[in-house]
């Protein structure tokens, strides 16, 4: 007999995971799940989604089967599990034969609390091993690759409605972070989940808050190459030990980013489909390893890894959806500690992902879904807000960690430069690109302006006391207002709206931002730039727990040595928070080392007189 089968939730929470209270939701989901019922679990990434099915696997009698679309997720979590003490293994393409035969022998012994297999190898072991074993329940992670509706449709998913026919009675779990309603209905139909998501209020449907507090949301436009990697570089410098990702749209991007890192001595990599599997791996596990700090990606890159203790994201242009954007910048403060995430984004971005749109299979969805991105990074009011208005979680209050709540925007008069650029557009028989309507405006005698001669118009130079990146910016805004629209199916020819022709022939006026940019480039002094070495620079929102940075450093050196002796990540021997709650509380005997959040007993014998005697040390 295990341990925990005797155990209720609440003493498995704490003996293993070492938390006294369950997040929102979370214990909702595991009653409901104990009692045999299909469920349905939306709860944004870090928000605790694993514990879900991970409390009813070891409460219950028998083997979870958790179903994950990538082995080194797979791999993360497994590793995770057995750092708590508790059993768990999985079976994957990169295990030998020999590895698989030992762990069907514990799966068949009972031994097993869950096991992870890929969607492929739990229909070939449907009518094998896992029709000899008891299996107590099967969690579909990252459930809504079943859905074409979602934004990460993976085909190999779509069989798992065979579950239900081939063990009826096995209940499912089905889990996601990112899921609008109707990819809901589609997992729901798809897995034939016997669930009501119509009901009111839902039967067994869990909508967790997707409010991620720790989080800080910031949106930088109008950003050209060299003042993103300028801004990356400072912000790296000033968080030296802190691992990040930054996000880019092409593979081409993802390598010059890293390379321009790399020039100035920073520990950094690319991620993109384009490499090996064995480069992909590499690099992987180096940054799990805390080994490299920060990886340029595409958006292949993050899905296959369950790091915690990631500081910051960076997303070096626009996403083609809130959800991949939500996804992507929930990777970063899983442990719950704060985080910073940027998104840079320009008009470049807007027209190269509408193309992508234009082309794709599913036209209006994808469009539709870029029009909401556009729409937030364009936003003037709290980002908090809208993100969560999105995901249908109504939020009436400012957040005060977003760009937005902290610098409300200043705005003037900006009439006269619209009509001057409406002017242009028109001038031109609305056949031009913004590009070469800034090189009107600007006076500029490109071989476009010279060959269609623009510079024989009334406006050729009516704007040239405003720089070419400022002018970029209030096209940007003119769009976002309605002024102007881009035909992206005529070469993104530049028209101009009937709302457009009300400002131009001044009928109505026009309110634009003021660019805060040039203030926000003029960055750090040469000392604040030179001075990072040493202890890192504690996050504002952070101090409080960092009342002993050098004790944090100590143990953060300790833990790293730990991780290379038992060869596994840094974050899975104790959470960069859990770090911090040491630092902060300083405990020196093992009873209260137990008493912080995320040390269950598994850890507290096995780590406890190790960071005790840093700590009284330090105290």
């Amino acid at each position: 007999m295990h341990p925990y089968s005797n155990m209720d939730i609440q003493e498995i929470l704490r003996h293993y995971y070492g938390y006294d209270t369950f997040r929102p939701g979370q214990k909702e989901v595991i009653l409901d799940a104990l009692t045999g019922n299909d469920t349905l679990v939306l709860m944004p990434t870090g928000g605790g989604k694993s514990l879900c099915y991970q409390i009813p696997a070891l409460a219950q009698p028998g083997t979870a089967v958790v179903v994950s679309p990538l082995i080194s997720l797979m791999h993360d979590q497994v590793e995770a599990l057995k750092a708590n003490g508790i059993p768990a293994e999985e079976l994957n393409s990169v295990n030998s034969s020999d590895e698989d035969v030992l762990i069907r022998r514990r799966c068949l012994s009972g031994d097993l609390k869950l096991i992870y297999v890929s969607p492929e190898r739990l229909l070939a072991e449907l009518p094998t091993l896992f029709a000899n074993i008891r299996v107590s329940l099967f969690a579909i992670d990252e459930a809504h690759c079943i859905s074409q509706w979602g934004h990460d449709f993976r085909p190999e998913y779509a069989r798992l409605g065979l579950l239900h026919e081939k063990m009826p009675s096995v209940p499912i779990m089905a889990l996601t972070a990112t899921a609008d309603k109707i990819t809901r209905i589609d997992i729901i139909n798809q897995l034939h989940l016997r669930v009501n998501a119509l009901a009111t209020p839902p039967q067994h449907v869990y909508i967790a808050s997707f409010d991620r507090p720790n989080l800080s949301l910031d949106v930088k436009r109008g950003y050209n190459g060299p003042e993103k990697l300028r801004f990356i570089k400072d912000h790296v410098r000033r968080h030296p030990y802190d691992p990040g990702i930054v996000y880019c749209l092409s593979r081409k991007t993802t390598e010059a980013v890293a390379r321009q890192l790399q020039d100035a001595g920073i520990s950094a990599a690319a991620y993109h489909a384009g490499m090996t599997g064995e480069e992909r791996s590499r690099v992987q596990e180096k940054f799990k390893n805390d080994d490299l700090q920060v990886v340029c990606a595409t958006i292949a890159f993050g899905m296959g890894i369950d790091k915690s203790n990631i500081r910051w994201i960076v997303h070096y242009n626009m996403p083609k959806s809130i959800e991949s954007y939500y996804q992507e910048i929930g990777r970063a403060g899983r442990d719950g500690a704060p985080a910073e995430t940027v998104l840079f984004y320009n008009l470049a971005d807007i027209i190269l992902l509408r193309k992508f749109a234009e082309e794709s299979g599913q036209k209006a969805v994808n469009i539709e879904k870029l029009d909401r991105m556009q729409q937030y990074a364009e936003s003037n009011i709290c980002r908090r807000r809208i993100l969560l208005n999105y995901f249908g979680e109504e939020h009436t209050k400012d957040c005060g960690n977003c760009d937005v709540c902290r610098n409300p925007p200043k705005r003037f008069d900006g009439t006269i430069l619209v009509q001057k650029a409406l002017s242009a557009v028109l001038r031109t028989g609305e056949k031009a690109r913004v590009s070469t309507i800034i090189e009107i405006l600007r006076g500029m005698y490109s071989p476009t302006v010279t060959r269609f001669h623009y510079d024989t118009l009334k406006t050729f130079g009516a704007g040239s006391d405003v720089s070419i990146r400022d002018w970029q910016d209030y096209l940007l805004q003119m769009l976002q207002l309605g002024y102007i629209e881009i035909a992206y199916d005529r070469q993104n020819e530049v028209k101009v709206t009937n709302a457009g022709r009300e400002v131009l022939y001044g009928r109505s006026f026009a309110q634009l931002v003021v660019i805060q940019r040039k203030q926000e480039l003029k960055g750090l002094t040469r000392r604040q730039r030179t001075a990072t070495k040493g202890i890192p620079e504690v996050h504002p929102k952070m101090a409080s727990a960092m009342e002993s940075p050098q004790l944090f450093e100590a143990m953060r050196l300790k833990r790293l040595q730990l991780a290379r002796e038992h060869h596994q990540p840094p974050y899975v021997i104790l959470t960069d928070k859990t770090l911090h709650d040491l630092a902060r509380m300083k405990p020196t005997t093992k009873e209260a080392f137990a008493r912080v959040p995320g040390i269950g007993e598994y850890k507290l014998n096995r780590y406890g007189d190790i960071f005790l005697d840093i700590i009284r040390k330090h105290v």
